[in-house]
């Protein structure tokens, strides 16, 4: 497919790569695969690089960069980026979930504010084969799309101080897992007993974008 994309510096030290493709997970995609093509060049001065949903930002050493070979290895603007062109596992990890009750205390009102039953929630939740979009806001956090389109909401008005990890949540199009205890502002409906984030274990992560994820329903 030939999908288009956008450089521009930000700041003095990182890049922007920004993908223009209007399908949200074909840009994803495309930002997976063109993270992969620089991690393949290994570019002298490249310091990071972190895909997000639409957008690629590459961490540079500005006195230690050439920006002509990180274009170079990104290809051309009108770029043809195949399904199997640098493109990272898609190996599908299944997370087993608790639904509702104090594993889930948000799923009630979700239901509610979704005109769905609570069962029909959990159904929907767990039907699709998610996508490792980007991770990001803690580490190992990761944010998977897309949601179903029913079950979408604005995150909750009041944040809560505390969620537990492995708590399940949704919020706008996205749903992720808390790896570890934090502030957030998301609506929990489950959660799990799988670790996402080990720093004794290599990589720390157990989720990488790109990957794929399902949710496996372990009852109510």
């Amino acid at each position: 497919m030939t999908v288009d994309w956008r450089l521009e510096f930000l700041g003095d030290a990182a890049l922007s790569v920004h993908v223009l493709a209007e399908a949200p997970l074909e840009a994803n995609a495309c930002v997976h695969r063109l993270a992969e093509r620089l991690r393949v060049a290994g570019v002298a001065g490249v310091r990071d690089i972190v895909p997000g949903m639409r957008e690629l930002v590459v961490h540079v050493d500005p006195l230690h960069t050439d920006i002509g070979r990180i274009e170079a290895a990104l290809g051309t603007t009108a770029d043809t980026v195949g399904a199997g062109d640098g493109a990272p596992s898609t190996t599908l990890t299944e997370i087993p979930v608790t639904y509702g009750g104090a594993a889930g205390p948000d799923l009630e009102d979700v239901a509610a504010a979704c005109g769905l039953t609570p069962d029909e929630v959990c159904r929907r939740h767990a039907a699709v084969e998610y996508v490792v979009c980007f991770v990001g806001f803690l580490p190992g956090f990761p944010y998977l799309g897309l949601l179903d389109p029913s079950l979408r909401l604005p995150r909750r008005h009041t944040p809560r101080a505390r969620v537990a990890p492995g708590s399940v949540a949704v919020a706008g199009e996205y749903t992720g897992v808390y790896p570890g205890a934090s502030p957030g502002g998301w609506h929990l409906i489950g959660h799990t007993d799988l670790p996402l984030f080990d720093l004794g274990a290599m990589p720390p992560a157990r989720l990488a974008p790109g990957g794929r994820v399902r949710f496996v329903a372990r009852g109510r």
